[in-house]
């Protein structure tokens, strides 16, 4: 290790972890991914890491790197790497929150048939297919210019990019160094929801923690209405990673580059592997970013019909946008110093801190907002930005939950039935494109969302500002 390897638990949460290194650690359970504390070790023996590789506590195994885990890589290193298993095969996976001026009470009347308009407006499940028309070159548009692009088409609020992460736009990205495999995956899925733990939810702010914060963003008395939407880039992402890790792997090899994990494929950042995976990721975290501001162009229609009026007069706002999968150049303090890092965050949230001046000119005094959605069913939280995780976690905290089990696992002990009961006796509306694959997303997957969260306002880096229960579910 190059660097320390620290994780952010409370009690509960250290057994979950502990219990994930003990199981991998018997004789018949070696299969599949590593298990988080091993990789977050690995991660701190890449080459140009800088600080500590970082678990956040909703650190679980995934590829290469841990789901949850943060590293930073100096960009002038000249042997600092950067690999496709820091940000995912998903690229810029995310969360959209979009606030309404309606209350509970009003909503409530027509929760079915508002749950079943948004089931009918966005196109959920595997290999679902968007409604939004796009040809190659609107593709290859879009690509580019990210929400710029769903601007100019009139599929976004100009102010919506204000309040979204990058403002929408990676303006690294080259769709050239997308492959055509990748566009022709992405190109009928445009303004999909996809199907796994992403979704669409009506949701209820239940509890104000820090009310000039969430007054900032919108969001001001308890019964207020919003609608959080989960999802990323779909196949294309996918692909853009797939065809980078096969590039990696042969320049490893030229490189002489040893990683402790196959899974950790990377490639020096200023070589042509480097260079062209940051493009094609910028890229696909572009289509991402088009992707949620088509669904919420479809969100905005489904409450308009259901409630006879326009997005305007709903104040249908973005509050923020942020992503979960992506790696990017920021300038941090490194030993007291600013150094210009590559920042990996796989299953966590940048969570910039007031003054900072990378987020909106709304939030300068409050901090960044940050989305934490919870499991299908459980609560979800807006947190914000803090100094202390601009210093201890270059700025980053939780994204959800975290997995407790494995799908498999779901999957044998649950019963999808059972599932679906528990979520209407809590009268929560939901609809599901596929109700068998509900196990694996059910809340006992999941870790407790309010253990995570809580855990990240002990230790500082980041603050509660609203939490929110959902009332109506659409998932693929």
């Amino acid at each position: 290790m190059k660097v320390p390897g620290t994780f952010y638990v409370n009690p509960p949460l250290q057994e979950l972890v502990f219990s994930e290194l003990q199981q991998f650690c018997r004789a018949d359970a070696r299969h599949g991914f590593l298990p988080a504390l091993k990789q977050i070790a690995n991660v701190a023996a890449l080459p140009g890491i800088v600080g500590h590789s970082i678990g956040l506590p909703d650190v679980h195994s995934g590829y290469g790197f841990a789901i949850g885990n943060v590293a930073a890589f100096d960009m002038a290193d000249p042997q600092a790497v950067v690999s496709p298993g820091g940000v995912g095969f998903d690229i810029n996976c995310g969360v959209r929150l979009l606030r309404t001026n309606l209350s509970e009470e009003e909503v409530s009347p027509v929760k079915e048939a508002l749950a079943q308009s948004l089931f009918d407006h966005i196109p959920v499940g595997v290999g679902s297919q968007g409604v939004i028309p796009t040809s190659s070159s609107n593709l290859q548009e879009a690509l580019e210019m990210g929400m710029d692009w769903s601007v100019r088409e009139g599929y976004a609020w100009a102010e919506d990019k204000e309040h979204c992460e990058e403002y929408g736009r990676m303006l690294s990205a080259d769709p050239n160094a997308v492959s055509a495999r990748a566009k022709k995956r992405g190109l009928p899925q445009l303004g999909t929801l996809g199907a796994g733990n992403h979704y669409a939810e009506i949701q209820v702010v239940e509890e104000i923690f820090d009310k000039q914060a969430a007054a900032k963003m919108g969001l001001e008395w308890e019964g207020q209405v919003c609608v959080l939407i989960h999802s990323g880039s779909r196949g294309l992402g996918h692909q853009v990673a797939t065809d980078a890790l096969v590039q990696m792997e042969k320049a490893m090899g030229r490189d002489e580059i040893v990683t402790n994990d196959r899974q950790l494929a990377c490639a020096r950042i200023h070589s042509a592997e480097g260079k062209a995976y940051l493009a094609g990721m910028g890229a696909a975290a572009n289509y991402a970013w088009v992707n949620r501001s088509s669904m919420t162009f479809l969100t905005r229609q489904a409450f308009s019909k259901t409630f006879g009026t326009t997005a305007d007069e709903l104040d249908m706002a973005v509050v923020y946008d942020v992503s979960h999968n992506i790696a990017k150049v920021e300038e941090h303090l490194v030993d007291g110093r600013p150094r210009t890092l590559l920042v990996h965050r796989k299953g966590s949230t940048r969570a910039f801190p007031p003054h900072h001046p990378l987020i909106p000119v709304d939030y300068q005094f409050t901090g960044q907002p940050v989305l934490i959605g919870g499991t299908m069913g459980t609560c979800s939280y807006v947190l914000t930005g803090t100094d202390k995780g601009m210093a201890d976690t270059w700025g980053s905290t939780c994204h959800g939950a975290g997995r407790a089990k494995s799908r498999a696992g779901s999957r044998r002990q649950l019963d999808y039935t059972e599932v679906l009961s528990a979520l209407q006796a809590k009268g929560i509306s939901i609809r599901v494109a596929s109700p068998k694959l509900v196990m694996e997303e059910s809340p006992e997957s999941y870790k407790d969302v309010t253990q995570v969260v809580e855990t990240c306002q002990q230790a500082g880096i980041s603050n509660k500002c609203v939490k929110m229960r959902p009332i109506a579910v659409i998932k693929g």
